[in-house]
């Protein structure tokens, strides 16, 4: 191996290590402990050494953002593959998806709620972003209906599911009533 090989691969070993830091410790205690003088700590490394791979906290929810977008598809398509039929696909789908969203809070705020500087919904969506909505579109997509785009129809019930986590969270709905919710976000707009 070259020494500019292990300087590459101890760079991108560094770069994991800093962005698992941030997610355990937003999961731990919220983004606004996240600072990059915390995690310098925790990493054992300078705050220049942090500043050589992100240029600041936003740089760094953006990599959990990513990270987190592929690990929702991964769950999502694992959870529909299981399913049989539309209506048990559609149920696995929002089901893994509200379970993401309660297992990773911090990871969902990173790709949903916080300013990773990401861009959304563009050309220049990264690529696991647009793999996350993908994920949601090849199931949503068979049950959108007649005269209705797909990828409309999947935004529609994405904004759905993303209320329903979002406000269960916040404790403005009964964490009780998710499976009814569920299964009337699945009755009345995929119709299955």
């Amino acid at each position: 191996m070259s020494v500019q090989e292990r300087k590459e691969r101890e760079r991108a070993v560094r770069e994991r290590l800093i962005v698992a830091t941030a997610r355990e410790l937003a999961e731990q205690k919220g983004w606004d402990a996240v600072t990059t003088r915390r995690l310098a700590e925790r990493i054992e490394y300078s705050q220049p050494v942090l500043y050589s791979h992100f240029r600041g906290k936003r740089e760094i929810i953006g990599a959990v953002a990513l990270e987190g977008a592929a690990e929702l598809a991964v769950a999502v398509r694992a959870a529909t593959a299981a399913a049989d039929g539309p209506r048990a696909r559609v149920t696995a789908l929002a089901r893994a998806y509200l379970d993401f969203a309660v297992r990773n809070p911090a990871v969902y705020d990173a790709i949903f709620q916080l300013d990773g500087g990401l861009p959304y919904a563009q050309e220049d969506t990264p690529e696991p972003l647009k793999d996350a909505f993908a994920a949601l579109l090849e199931c949503l997509g068979e049950v959108a209906g007649d005269g209705v785009r797909p990828g409309l129809f999947t935004e529609v019930f994405w904004a759905a599911l993303h209320g329903l986590a979002t406000l269960t969270r916040a404790r403005r709905l009964p964490p009780e009533d998710t499976e009814r919710r569920v299964q009337l976000v699945v009755d009345r707009l995929a119709m299955v």
